[in-house]
Parts: C-alpha cells; structure tokens; sequence
C-alpha cells in the first residue's frame, strides 16, 4: 500500500514541474547483426518470433540540462564487429543539435559494458551510479568480464570519482534528482542496484527502462527477463512501471527493443522522439 502511495505521489508530482519538461528521444547508435528468438529473451514467451538486438541510449532536454541516460559503449570495449556494428554514441549527438561538452548529466542504469563505456565521451557531465552497482562494479575488478562489465569502464569510473564527477545514490531509496526527472530503484536485480528513470515530456510520463524492462513484450505480457536473479522481483517491478506510466505501457521505453523506432516519430537517422 504505501508503494502504491509513493507511485500515486510521484505521477502527480511530475505534472506540477510543466516549466521543467524535457524534450525526450532514443538513439540507436548499435545492433546486433542476427535475430535472437524472443523465447529465449522472455521467459515463459510462446510467440515464436525473432528480433534484432538494438543498442541505444537516451537523452532528456530543456532550456537548463542535457541530460543522457546511459552512455553506450565504445570500440575499446573490444566488441566482435562480425557481429555487432555501431558507431561512436556521442557522433549521434550532432543530428539533434547537442555537443558532446554540453551535455550536464549522465545517468547509469547498471554498469554493464554496453551501458557506461561512452561516459568518458563528455568531459562536463556529472554522472548518477547507485552506490550498490559502484561496490560490485569495483569488486569485480579480477574477471569483470564474467559478470558483464569491462575492465577499463571500472577506470573511468574511479577516475571520475577522483574528479569529483561522480555522484552515488544510496541504495533503497528512489531519488528527485533534477526537477521532473526521479529515478527509481528497479528492484529487477538485473544487477545489484539497477534503477530506471522517469521524466515528463510535457504530456505524459515516460519511463526510460533500459535492462529492467529488455523488450516490450516483458511489459504487454509481463514476464521476466532471464538476466535477473530474482524472475518474481522483475515481474513486481514492470507493474511499478505500469502504474507510473499510467497504464500506457508504449511509454514504457525498453532496452533493447527495436520496437522503440517504429512507435515513435523519427526526427533523425537512428533517433526518435518519444512523444505521443
């Protein structure tokens, strides 16, 4: 009851901060080169269909902030380009009008190689870890890899604490970080400490996922994803988002779903505004 209190409290409050909306869009800066069966994606899924796997990140604008939720990676994450093509996230920047040094804030979902690699890419920005996804990150340091991250993302981070240009969240709390932008501790255990955001376009909420809610299908059927530890926290998180969203669940942007780039207006190559 008080969850659904706090959820309630949260979708009003957004429509109060009009002033502090943000112009909200994905860009597709990567993507796997063959399909992967959705069965194998979702679990207890029986649709029989296949997708590409789409890398992406998301950035949030207004008058004060350019805001990116996750960073992508790079080519020093040693990625298999027989497999994988993508280019450099921050080339993408330019078909929207945003320099690489404008932008103020990063925030990580969850360190995993294809999400934090690109946060040394923009020298201004402040960037948002939860504290629990730090500690496993640096515990991590011996064979990183085992568990999803990349050695040298575990660099940048402690060289962007070093600089002061780090801010961690303390675990089980969800955070008003700027004005219309709260993020929420997933509760997925995707990883230790994964968290998702909520912004306002001016019209709606919209909730930017990313691995707490892989593909559309996890929230229209909702079912886990397999890359959790706990299948019955990710199904109680993808309701939270559901109540947040109002319902709407096309505003409920997933990870990795090629789907985002057909239901949303295309304002540049690989990038859409999610507006409805």
């Amino acid at each position: 009851m008080t969850r659904c209190l706090f959820i309630l409290f949260f979708i009003g409050l957004a429509f109060t901060f009009n002033a502090q909306s943000y112009d909200i869009y994905a860009l597709k800066f990567g993507e796997r080169k063959n399909y992967v069966h959705m069965s194998d994606q979702v679990v207890g899924y029986n649709g029989g269909d296949s997708t590409k796997v789409f890398f992406m990140y998301w950035v949030l604008r207004n008058k004060d902030k350019i805001i990116l939720v996750d960073a992508g990676f790079t080519s020093d994450a040693d990625i298999d380009t027989n497999t994988i093509s993508f280019i450099q996230p921050d080339k993408l920047l330019a078909s929207i009008q945003i320099k690489p040094e404008e932008v103020t804030d990063i925030i990580i979902t969850h360190p995993h190689w294809d999400h934090i690699g690109g946060i040394h890419l923009y020298p201004n920005a402040m960037v948002w870890l939860q504290e629990e996804d730090y500690n496993e990150l640096l515990s991590k340091k011996k064979n990183p890899e085992a568990f999803g991250f990349n050695k040298k993302d575990i660099q940048k981070v402690i060289d962007l604490k070093a600089k002061g240009r780090l801010t961690l969240l303390k675990p089980l709390h969800d955070h008003v970080i700027l004005p219309n932008v709260t993020v929420l501790i997933s509760g997925s255990k995707h990883t230790p400490g994964s968290q998702y955001v909520m912004a306002h376009n001016g019209n709606q909420n919209v909730i930017i996922a990313s691995d707490n809610c892989k593909y559309y299908r996890n929230i229209t059927n909702m079912l886990s994803s397999p890359a959790t530890s706990d299948q019955k926290a990710y199904i109680r998180n993808l309701r939270n988002m559901k109540l947040y969203s109002g319902g709407d669940t096309d505003l409920i942007i997933p990870g990795h779903d090629p789907l985002v780039f057909s239901k949303f207006k295309t304002v540049a190559k690989d990038v859409v505004e999610i507006k409805k």
